[in-house]
């Protein structure tokens, strides 16, 4: 809730523009560009950014910088999340102005999809080739939904989220979820599969595994699906998921046991060829977390590995729920 008179006046003042309003309307179905929302309004970059930059300082928006792209979207915490979604509610659905808004938007998503489509069409043969090596995906995600059964979740991130696979999978069971990837065309494929799938609650951004841009102990369930092989340092990487598990969440690691297919280092940047169990276990207790469970799945040659671990839950009142609020 907004914390003071100063702070409603602030978002009604920012909001009472049309151009803002429509804006609001924009962000709050997708993430959008600077660009894209120009292309819609039919405005110049200059004056929209500027709507933009007041929305944002009211708090009615977040912004957050990927690459040299910046993404805006309805803000998800605070006063100003509220007042924006109070706001919303008061629009009139069948307005001519908004309903071409949205038309105009309808068409920046299938441009989405069909960019992401053909990045995903010229690398799937390299991926497929790989995956029959090991067993079923479908599979692997049969035991993490067990795993995951029963646990209350109010924050989810996946880490290397690539095509944003295991947010389709859990975030809907979530209050929000947040996917981290470095690939800046991988999260174009994600962006466009989650937005399909409706999941507005859940976002995406660029940023590096070692150096989450996250506060600590702010998720309840933390994933690395088939990150770890590609890392030069993955005691590192799992150090950093651990900082950010709360106390009674968990870690969950899918990768590659130990194996000899070197064309898979030589071919497609392999650093590592799979991990022993104690390895990845010896890591988790060196991050804090115990109770370090692991299932094997074996396939034609390849053996997938899923290790869950767990951070010891405390009396004290858990970490102030403000992950996604923070990625920005």
């Amino acid at each position: 809730m907004a914390t003071d008179l100063n702070e409603v006046l602030g978002g009604l003042r920012a909001a009472a523009e049309p151009t803002r309003l429509r804006l609001l309307v924009l962000c709050a179905q997708s993430e959008l560009t600077v660009s894209e929302l120009t292309q819609i309004l039919g405005q110049s970059q200059p004056r929209v950014s500027r709507h933009l930059k007041l929305l944002c300082d009211a708090g009615l928006l977040d912004r957050f910088r990927e690459g040299t792209w910046v993404f805006y979207r309805l803000a998800q915490r605070g006063g100003g999340a509220e007042l924006a979604g109070r706001l919303l509610g008061l629009l009139p659905p069948g307005d001519p102005v908004l309903a071409l808004d949205l038309e105009r938007l309808d068409g920046v998503k299938r441009a989405r999809s069909e960019a992401a489509a053909a990045y995903f069409r010229d690398n799937a043969a390299e991926w497929d080739r790989i995956r029959s090596l090991h067993i079923d995906d479908g599979e692997v995600e049969r035991v993490l939904a067990e795993r995951l059964a029963g646990r209350s979740i109010d924050d989810f991130l996946d880490i290397g989220t690539g095509t944003g696979r295991l947010l389709e999978l859990f975030a809907p069971t979530a209050k929000h979820a947040v996917g981290i990837d470095l690939s800046r065309e991988m999260l174009s494929v994600a962006r466009a599969n989650l937005e399909r799938a409706g999941l507005r609650h859940v976002s995406v951004r660029q940023a590096d595994l070692y150096q989450l841009p996250l506060p600590g102990a702010s998720f309840d369930v933390v994933t690395m699906h088939q990150v770890l092989h590609y890392l030069e340092d993955p005691a590192a990487a799992v150090a950093e998921a651990a900082r950010v598990v709360r106390p009674g969440g968990v870690l969950i690691i899918v990768d590659f046991a130990p194996h000899e297919r070197e064309e898979l280092r030589e071919r497609h940047a392999h650093r590592r060829l799979g991990f022993r169990e104690s390895e990845v276990a010896g890591w988790c207790s060196d991050a804090g977390l115990g109770r370090v469970s692991a299932t094997l799945l074996a396939g034609r040659t390849l053996t997938v590995a899923i290790w869950s671990a767990e951070r010891p839950a405390e009396k004290s009142a858990r970490a102030p729920r403000r992950a996604s609020e923070s990625v920005r």
